[in-house]
């Protein structure tokens, strides 16, 4: 090794130690804030859910489960939007369900593996209940009234018809007469990635051809009726294809010409150009023509046209070091008014051991074939790395669809020169990538308890224009719902507007199937398939404000409701703000500054709980305290009101539900108002009073003279000697702190049997408090959950006990009575 080469890998070594540092030091930062900030483009964050909803949740609503299968594994959907129908692929099973509702009775078709392949699949050590049987992976529209269906069959993959006729007694039928190998089609294994499309007729798909699953390809290979023979990738090639996974594949006109339609693929692979001992993966977008038909004296049977490139989904960082999203996980095409430039949505994850995360980006159809058009990408020999070709480019270029009108001396691939052939050979991989729009991801999620892992996208016409509405599964069983905003070319908002859990145990989302036509979400797993709709507007809240501030960009304010948005002329009828999410300017907003404040009492030295939910979880809190300085100038002197700290008084605890206040000091007494800010709107949620009794003005129950119930129930006011008087307050609107000391009191919850304390002994109808969703801090303490289950466990108890010997008291009544007269007395 030479003294240069040395110093080359010595620097080498040195710029990757640089890189896992600065990867290292944003992982931390990443950590510690849940967000990250790019220092050329734009601040990328995460934030919680406007709406968030159980499995429960949805049950109660408007979503429709079926989950009537007998087999499970459904991974794949087929929607019929002008017919009505949802074709559903399972283990031994394809089902038809009405897209309407997914309630209505279904129709199946039973389509087992032949028996001879079970018994050979279970010899070659696969399992039965998990291998072993046809898995359906793929059901394609060939017509009107016929389907492509092809399942695994037992590591033995077959192809069939399926007819969907107008009779409702048998409206699915399997056409056996039409049954074929599905090799090439389909694949082996259940659970092996891979993606078909049939277009013209032609089959194309990526997906392996053996047992093993090690040798895999893109294939086109003919249907009955089809003329062309099969055509494939070439075989054990690690420059062609390299251990890939595919995810997708489209079929997507370059020109107006039909010779220049492609079908594009999407996968992942381990990347050629990092080395041969490393593991990388990259993601890939590749094409071929479809009107390739191979080499005449080359490439016999195999793509002359077939290139691919680099996708590329990263965050840009400080010091030109990118944070990549590698594995490509799904990919959707977004149809628009051009059908030669949809918009392609894919969703990614990290491969990195630093950290978890997933996100999305979106790619134009330009980029993607100005890396087609660029220069190529050139490798020597086995020991020489990767370069950009700047060699002379044969003619037609390689990668051109042959066409008689361009070129009449090229109809045909077979009419390619031997040096094109040649050079497609060893030149499959473009030297550029492709790019996202906008240079990053259009959402993040890092460190969240999930990874996404499906995207179908709506584009929604919203007040101000267009919106893409992101509708995601993650591998948990949840649905996202999401929308990125932007404000300008520096300034871009993502939105999560909805956490939907679907499924009622964790389950990988396997599919998503969008209907415009009908405004609804189908979602697939190994435990069903759910139709959710795709506006939840009546959530969101009651009244303008709220329904403005969800900024979704299927609802907006009626003037009575939030409910779904529908483009009009009456512009002035709803109110929207998607971009700003701005009430001001859309809603009536009324002061409500004057709001009554709740008296809540507490005792010196205890502590209390001031109840304030916010009503989304984008909101932030903000107390404030209005002090005053004696209990005799409560309803008078007050100082100016001040912002509680977050921090750096640990007698405050800021928490979900509101605000506790341990230990409580004469000082604290004053008015505490709760105020939610979200983006420039704030709104007073609640106010309260709060009275510090001292414990001074307390005797100890064994020095009171305890009158009779029904003697104490008649006092008023209540004295408090040597003390003021107060006023009887309304039950449910007192809060007496304190419980020995340490405990939380709410409004339906009784002391510990044994422990009450001396000031509820002598006014006991002012009602203690308790909040189950507190926690105690400290050591050697329980939890506020604990501490109110056993308490309520108790006055569970104590009222069974109660009703018990009130029911004997009764009945030993109405024994005395039937034993003696009516006019005799007892």
């Amino acid at each position: 090794m030479t003294s240069s080469s040395t110093a080359r890998g010595r620097g080498a070594g040195t710029v990757q130690m640089l890189m896992l540092w600065h990867l290292s030091l944003l992982w931390l930062q990443l950590a510690d804030s849940y967000s990250f900030n790019t220092a050329d483009v734009k601040t990328w964050s995460q934030t919680g859910p406007r709406l968030r909803l159980s499995h429960s949740d949805l049950r109660n609503s408007s979503a429709v489960f079926w989950e009537g299968g007998v087999s499970g594994g459904y991974q794949v959907l087929l929607l019929d939007e002008d017919q009505g129908w949802l074709l559903v692929g399972g283990k031994d099973y394809v089902y038809l369900l009405r897209s309407d509702s997914l309630e209505l009775p279904t129709h199946k078709v039973h389509w087992p593996a032949a028996r001879e392949h079970v018994e050979h699949c279970i010899q070659a050590g696969k399992s039965l209940e998990t291998d072993c049987a046809n898995y359906v992976r793929l059901l394609q529209p060939f017509n009107k009234t016929h389907v492509y269906a092809c399942g695994t069959g037992a590591y033995h993959p077959e192809c069939a018809y399926l007819h969907i006729g107008p009779n409702t007694e048998e409206p699915l039928a399997l056409l056996s007469h039409t049954l074929e190998s599905g090799r090439g089609k389909c694949p082996f294994s259940p659970r092996e990635p891979f993606t078909a499309r049939l277009t013209d007729g032609e089959l194309y798909a990526g997906t392996s051809v053996d047992f093993m699953g090690a040798n895999a390809a893109i294939f086109r290979t003919s249907v009955q009726g089809s003329s062309q023979h099969y055509i494939r990738t070439e075989a054990y090639h690690d420059n062609w294809l390299h251990e890939p996974e595919f995810v997708g594949s489209f079929s997507i006109p370059d020109t107006h010409s039909p010779d220049d339609d492609k079908v594009y693929f999407f996968f992942k692979e381990r990347a050629v150009e990092a080395g041969q001992w490393d593991k990388r993966v990259y993601s890939r977008v590749a094409r071929v023509c479809k009107n390739d038909v191979g080499g005449k004296r080359s490439l016999i049977n195999r793509w002359t046209t077939f290139l691919k490139a680099r996708l590329v989904c990263s965050v840009p960082g400080p010091s030109g070091v990118d944070t990549h999203f590698d594995e490509l996980e799904d990919i959707f095409v977004l149809e628009t008014k051009d059908p030669q430039n949809p918009t392609i949505y894919g969703v990614f994850t990290t491969s990195s051991s630093v950290f978890r995360g997933s996100a999305v980006c979106v790619y134009s159809m330009a980029s993607i074939r100005a890396a087609f058009n660029g220069p190529f990408a050139h490798k020597e020999g086995p020991d020489y790395s990767w370069v950009e070709y700047k060699g002379r480019i044969p003619y037609p270029r390689p990668g051109t669809c042959p066409s008689e009108t361009y070129d009449p001396l090229h109809k045909s691939t077979r009419d390619f020169p031997d040096e094109v052939v040649s050079f497609m050979r060893q030149h499959q991989l473009m030297w550029e990538p492709v790019l996202p729009l906008g240079r990053g991801p259009v959402l993040t999620r890092v460190n969240a308890p999930y990874v996404l892992q499906r995207v179908v996208v709506d584009r929604v016409d919203a007040e101000e224009g267009p919106y893409d509405v992101l509708h995601l599964g993650t591998d948990d069983g949840k649905v996202l719902k999401a929308v990125t905003i932007s404000k300008d070319s520096l300034d871009t908002e993502e939105i999560i507007l909805e956490e939907l859990t679907v499924f009622q145990s964790p389950t990988p989302i396997l599919n998503l199937r969008l209907s415009t036509k009908r405004q609804q979400l189908y979602v697939s797993s190994e435990l069903g398939v759910v139709q959710l709709g795709l506006q939840r507007c009546e959530r969101y809240g009651a009244d303008c404000a709220e329904c403005c501030l969800a900024r979704d960009p299927y609802c907006s304010w009626d003037g009575q409701t939030c409910s779904r948005y529908f483009p009009s002329s009456k512009r002035r009828a709803r109110r929207q703000d998607i971009k700003y999410g701005d009430p001001w300017s859309q809603c009536p907003i009324t002061d409500d500054g004057s709001a009554e404040a709740k008296v809540v009492y507490g005792v010196e030295g205890n502590s209390t709980f001031l109840e304030c939910i916010p009503r989304s979880t984008q909101a932030q809190l903000k107390w404030t305290v209005q002090l005053t300085e004696t209990p005799l100038q409560t309803l008078h002197q007050t100082h100016e009101s001040r912002e509680l700290p977050h921090k750096g008084d640990d007698r405050l605890l800021h928490m979900k539900q509101g605000l506790l206040v341990q230990r409580l000091e004469l000082g604290d007494m004053g008015v505490y108002t709760c105020t939610s800010y979200e983006h420039s709107y704030s709104q007073v949620l609640s106010r309260y009073r709060l009275n510090i009794i001292s414990n001074h003005n307390l005797k100890p129950a064994n020095q009171q003279n305890l009158q009779p119930a029904h003697n104490r129930q008649n006092h008023s006011p209540l004295q408090l000697a040597p003390g003021p008087a107060l006023s009887p307050v309304a039950p449910g609107r007192v809060s007496l702190g304190g419980l020995g000391g340490a405990g939380l009191l709410g409004p339906h919850a009784q002391p510990l049997p044994g422990h009450r304390s001396s000031w509820h002994l002598q006014y006991p109808q002012l009602p203690l408090r308790s909040y189950k969703d507190l926690h105690m801090v400290g050591a050697n303490v329980l939890s506020v959950d604990e501490y109110c289950e056993q308490l309520w466990y108790r006055e569970k108890r104590r009222q069974q006990k109660l009703r018990t010997l009130k029911l004997k008291q009764e009945s030993r009544k109405a024994r005395v009575r039937r034993n003696y007269p009516a006019d005799r007395p007892l």
